[in-house]
């Protein structure tokens, strides 16, 4: 299986930070709110970086905090060069970065490439006439001879992803919501403007850049209608109705992928993370040739994956390592503000279990704020639903996943003094940082150790992935490896005992128990032969080579 990969300086090997950065995602609005309008601020986030270096993060990414309207809570931005008051002020974000910086943490933002707020300047020129010079710096279309609109793509939030302006005459396309245009980037100006705008943040020194939608940026030039997808059934997502081969993922993207690149190579030490839902052999080609596209193209899987279980995950693991180009690194994410919480999708074990899994497999991880508690989705009332999906879709929307961090047992789960913006969680007074901080048998407590073992584990942070052999069904057992140190993996998914034979114990060498998922306090025993776990426990071991 796949070794370390390193890059050579000054003749010796050093790892990009990234690649042994744990990253943090923060949604601003829900994280921390200081001003007291029940809405989280930068300020809020600058408030707890203390709890964030001592959970051992060391890198925080930033949902969109730029002006916007907020029909998509940032992800419609009318101006990608500052921040929107409900934030704060750019002073805030400065101080925010700087006191990151002085803590060793490095600071991400998202990138919202794909489209832009139906009012930022751009658009509102766009739509005034046909002949503005940015006319051409959107997705404009004549309607057909019957007057419908230009072909049949549809939205990701439902329905038709055209619009028609009637002071113009065209349609303009928007593969999310009316008030989010998609921009032209088949125009060199468009391009040009965007680069642009990582060329401010970063000579701000931000530290890298999550880029959102990125596979969706190129259109067919000819606009043809997307054919039929012969496994949709009515009832489901309309999004899924047809196959989506000329509105995403078109070979032209990767052009644009790798001038990014170069933006971001200009620069000391950047980093660009791709958000690409795409099959795993597409997905990997966005890491780009001669590795010169995104350096971590989102990868999904533990997210997407039907069902929760042993033989699942090695599968896809297996496949994923197997699958990457030479000389690229991985990556994992169990949940994000797009999706589902870990711990409702597996349950509280399930969480912990699958926390040991993000934090030692090979690669860089990155965790969903509130993961670390334990956090669940939140029942959000349809008449206080807040994201266009959900509106659209009641029941189906994003926002029990985006609900305020639980941080203490006072009112609001001490996330603000106001009315949160969203319903806090009934379970707050128990499921929160300050009840936990102090348990070691806590999801936080665990979650904390695993960072800690990474960091000071070099096998964690670089080591090979090499998968065990004569695995009990329902477990999945991996090594790290890495200068003749060894940390042994061991998972069981089933609720039932299993015994997983240790690999390498050729010997009467005992395995030493570095940490346990359990309840039970295992650390420090003595292991020969094989490890017993109890259901959905999984132990980390090392053994001595002395």
């Amino acid at each position: 299986m796949a070794g370390r990969s390193l890059e050579c300086e000054a003749g010796r090997h050093v790892d990009p930070w990234w690649r042994e950065a744990v990253i943090y995602q923060i949604y601003p609005r829900s994280f921390m709110d200081a001003s007291g309008d029940g809405v989280g601020d930068l300020a809020g986030v600058t408030g707890k970086l203390d709890y964030l270096s001592w959970l051992g993060v060391d890198a925080v990414w930033l949902s969109p905090i730029f002006p916007s309207p907020m029909v998509d809570f940032g992800y419609d931005i009318a101006d990608y060069t500052d921040v929107d008051p409900i934030f704060g002020t750019f002073e805030d974000f400065e101080a925010l970065l700087g006191e990151a910086h002085g803590r060793g943490m490095k600071v991400i933002l998202d990138y919202v490439p794909n489209h832009t707020s139906s009012e930022h300047p751009w658009f509102v020129e766009s739509r005034s006439s046909r002949e503005n010079p940015k006319r051409d710096w959107y997705v404009w279309a004549d309607p057909k001879p019957d007057g419908s609109r230009p072909n049949n793509w549809e939205s990701a939030f439902g329905g038709l992803a055209w619009t028609f302006d009637s002071a113009t005459g065209q349609y303009y396309l928007h593969l999310f919501d009316p008030a989010q245009p998609d921009l032209n980037w088949r125009n060199p100006e468009v391009r040009e403007a965007m680069y642009e705008v990582l060329r401010f943040w970063f000579e701000r020194g931000v530290d890298g850049f999550r880029i959102d939608v990125l596979w969706l940026l190129i259109k067919d030039e000819e606009l043809r209608d997307n054919p039929p997808n012969p496994d949709w059934r009515p009832g489901g997502r309309t999004w899924n109705k047809l196959l989506r081969v000329y509105s995403e993922d078109r070979p032209e993207v990767h052009e644009i992928v790798r001038e990014m690149r170069a933006v971001a190579d200009a620069y000391d030490d950047r980093l660009l993370i791709g958000e690409i839902y795409l099959p795993l052999e597409r997905l990997l080609m966005y890491y780009g040739e001669d590795l010169k596209g995104v350096h971590l193209p989102f990868n999904f899987q533990l997210v997407t994956m039907e069902g929760w279980g042993a033989r699942t995950v090695r599968r896809l693991v297996d496949d994923y390592e197997a699958a990457l180009p030479e000389g690229a690194w991985p990556n994992w994410v169990l949940g994000n503000h797009d999706n589902p919480r870990i711990a409702t999708r597996v349950g509280a074990r399930g969480a912990r279990l699958a926390a040991m899994l993000l934090l030692t497999l090979r690669g860089t991880p990155t965790l969903y704020y509130g993961d670390e508690i334990g956090m669940e989705n939140v029942p959000v009332p349809p008449e206080m639903a807040h994201d266009p999906e959900g509106k659209l879709f009641p029941g189906h929307g994003r926002d029990p996943y985006r609900t305020p961090m639980q941080w203490d047992a006072s009112p609001n789960a001490g996330f603000t003094t106001g009315k949160p913006w969203l319903p806090v969680a009934d379970d707050y007074t128990t499921t929160n940082v300050g009840a936990q901080r102090g348990d070691p048998g806590s999801m936080l407590s665990l979650t904390r150790r695993l960072i800690s073992l990474r960091r000071t584990t070099p096998a964690l942070r670089s080591g090979s992935y090499e998968p065990a052999a004569g695995v009990p069904e329902g477990c999945f057992a991996f090594s790290r490896r890495l200068d003749g140190q060894e940390v042994f993996v061991a998972l069981n998914f089933g609720a039932g005992e299993a015994e997983v034979p240790l690999a390498g114990a050729t010997d009467d060498r005992p395995w030493h128990v570095l940490l346990s998922t359990g309840t039970e306090d295992r650390e420090g025993r003595e292991l020969r032969r094989a490890a017993r776990l109890s259901g959905h426990e999984g132990l980390l071991l090392t053994q001595d080579h002395s």
